[in-house]
């Protein structure tokens, strides 16, 4: 175990972009690629680098996510080593939600710096990536610096989203801007920094942006903590901290996704099932760790599945599945298409259904396409959930548009016969 490091993973706020997958649960908790959850990317990346001493902090619907931790990550007995929820709290200091990615570090600084640690490792919960935390350890460690931030070449449409190094001639950070306007990009033009010598880094992708994963040294953190009085440390804490520490950026160039919308969550999903799939959860090297539920293998009967994700645990009775993910425990049944959509699956397995409810699962002669349907969902026979009227956005009944994808939420209803 590394034991001069300890990771902090920030469960982020209400989620209200991922709404209504984040209705009765926070962002770490949502459930990906069929068997897994976000939380379970950074964990296992932190266990892959040897670091055991996890905190996660969170603060809206933390039930599910403390009860998927507490079932998946018992780690051994005789070390040291923990993954533990830090929720949002009232003291007689502060009465106060966490109102940001820094304040959210500063409100549980008082539990954290209670243990022995030279390193802080600070990670996102709502990011797809497999990143060697140990390497971006060490190159913390080697260079002497304060403050290491992960970035990745991008292209301008999307640096309008997020935050933006910009870097001397020489290569050296000279400031860091959170979402810079288009004008603004136009005036930086190409920030190339020093060393970066990756092909990925070029005129289509021209800025670096921060990936919102930082290594801070002990004394760094909590004293910009501390006398700092800023929320958010791509807002406020970072820009202020550039003239004042030695900030480096780790130049980070494997696949990453930021699954905060539907949108992207939904992309994320889909990629996995394609042929030439940008991140693969079956990584012999580093495997991602999740519950162990003891399910059965899945069956299927006289079924077409194409380009797709099928989890442990389902039944599917004469269905076609084209490029889509099937969650745990999905039951199918006959003359159903889904097409490109994304379904979660479901907690328990039922026999009768309750009155008045169609089965849980997917009925009947069903057509779901470009759609996510949360966990325990019941969709009636015949229903077509196909967004035909193109929306963008809007809320019905049973289901929600978002980003032109038809999401049905967690228990959702669709009665037979619905057509979105």
């Amino acid at each position: 175990m590394i034991s001069d490091t300890l990771a902090i993973v920030l469960g982020g706020g209400q989620g209200a972009r991922l709404f209504p997958l984040t209705a009765t649960r926070s962002k770490p908790a949502v459930p990906i690629g069929g068997k897994y959850r976000l939380i379970d990317l950074p964990v296992s990346g932190c266990l892959h680098a040897d670091i055991r001493r996890i905190f996660v902090l969170t603060q809206f619907n933390s039930a599910s996510l403390n009860r998927h931790i507490s079932n998946t990550y018992q780690l051994d007995l005789f070390s040291s080593g923990f993954v533990e929820i830090l929720a949002a709290e009232q003291t007689p200091d502060n009465q106060n939600w966490f109102q940001g990615t820094a304040d959210a570090v500063r409100q549980a600084a008082r539990h954290f710096s209670q243990h022995r640690a030279d390193y802080y490792l600070v990670l996102a919960g709502d990011h797809i990536c497999r990143m060697d935390y140990r390497s971006f350890l060490e190159s913390h460690k080697s260079r002497g610096a304060d403050i290491t931030i992960a970035a990745q070449p991008i292209d301008a449409t999307a640096a309008t989203q997020m935050g933006i190094f910009v870097f001397d001639r020489d290569g050296r950070i000279a400031g860091f801007e959170e979402k810079p306007k288009p004008d603004r990009l136009a005036a930086i033009g190409r920030s190339v920094p020093e060393g970066a010598t990756f092909a990925a880094h070029s005129d289509a992708r021209p800025v670096m942006a921060s990936m919102g994963i930082y290594v801070f040294s002990r004394q760094v953190l909590l004293d910009l903590l501390e006398q700092e009085p800023g929320h958010d440390f791509g807002r406020e804490l970072i820009p202020k901290a550039m003239g004042r520490y030695d900030v480096k950026p780790y130049l980070y160039d494997g696949y990453w996704a930021d699954v905060g919308t539907i949108g992207s969550f939904y992309d994320a999903n889909i990629a996995l099932g394609l042929p030439d799939a940008p991140f693969r959860y079956w990584d012999p090297a580093q495997p991602i760790y999740t519950h162990l539920r003891h399910l059965p293998g899945s069956r299927l009967l006289d079924c077409q599945i194409r380009e797709s994700i099928l989890a442990e645990g389902c039944y599917l009775d004469r269905v076609r599945v084209d490029q889509s993910v099937v969650g745990l425990r999905s039951k199918v049944r006959s003359g159903t298409h889904i097409d490109r959509s994304v379904i979660l699956g479901a907690d328990f397995y039922e026999d009768d259904p309750p009155a008045g409810l169609p089965p849980l699962g997917i009925g009947r002669d069903v057509v779901l396409r470009r759609a996510i349907v949360d966990k325990n969902a019941r969709i009636g026979d015949g229903a077509r959930l196909t967004n035909e009227r193109g929306l963008e956005e809007a809320d019905g009944d049973g289901y929600f548009i978002r980003s032109g994808i038809v999401v049905v939420p967690k228990g959702g209803v669709i009665a037979p016969g619905t057509v979105v």
